[in-house]
This record gives structure tokens, sequence and C-alpha cells, in this order.
């Protein structure tokens, strides 16, 4: 993912978190906030130490970057997102995070109708 469209400094995340609304479910929690006018999307990872230790912590970020990725096509542009990992997320799988992410993206309404589960 490029740099551009990383979220990293915690003004960054402040706003998304202050102004942006959210969506959780077991795994996940996801903030949103719209800035109109934005040409990609921009993403940003909080993975607490109550998840694991620093491997775990690095695999569920690579992941989630990596569906993230996947999903990019199909993600509205217009909107800031911050992914907040939660405990269950260590356990799981690819395919059950991207399953989880598509849920929560769903939830949140900012999921193409163009996507399907494929």
């Amino acid at each position: 993912m490029k740099k551009e469209y990383r979220i990293k400094k915690n003004n960054e995340f402040s706003f998304v978190f202050n102004e942006g609304k959210s969506v959780a479910n077991r795994q996940f929690v996801l903030y949103t906030a719209e800035k109109k006018g934005q040409e990609h999307f921009r993403f940003g990872l909080s993975v607490s130490k109550k998840v694991g230790n620093a491997v775990v912590r690095n695999r569920v970020k690579r992941v989630l970057r990596e569906v993230f990725k996947e999903l990019e096509p199909h993600v509205k542009k217009e909107f800031d997102y911050v992914v907040v990992a939660r405990k269950p997320a260590a356990d799981m799988e690819y395919s059950e995070i991207k399953k989880s992410m598509v849920h929560v993206l769903r939830r949140a309404r900012v999921l193409k109708s163009s996507y399907s589960n494929g």
C-alpha cells in the first residue's frame, strides 16, 4: 500500500476517531470519516498489545493491509478508515479476516455494491 494512502500521524487518527462513525463486530472496530474531494481512501491500523506479542500483532497488520489492498476497487474512495483489531483477530486465518472485514465494511455502508464474495 502506498505511503500517501496510510494514516500515520496522531492528529489524523484523532480526526477519524472524533469526527467519524464506528461500526464493530467481534474481531474489528472500523472508524470511517468522510473527506470530500479525496482521490483515494486512506487507511490506518491500531493493534494493541492485548491482541498478542509483536509477531502476532505484525501478522494481523500485514494481513489487514493485504485485505484492504484486495478490496481497494470496491471500497469508497472519499473516506479515511481506521481499523482497530480485537483479540480474536490473532487466531484467524486470512480468509476469516477478509470475511470479517467485508462484514464490517458492509455494516458501515462503505463497500460498493459491485463487490461479491469472490
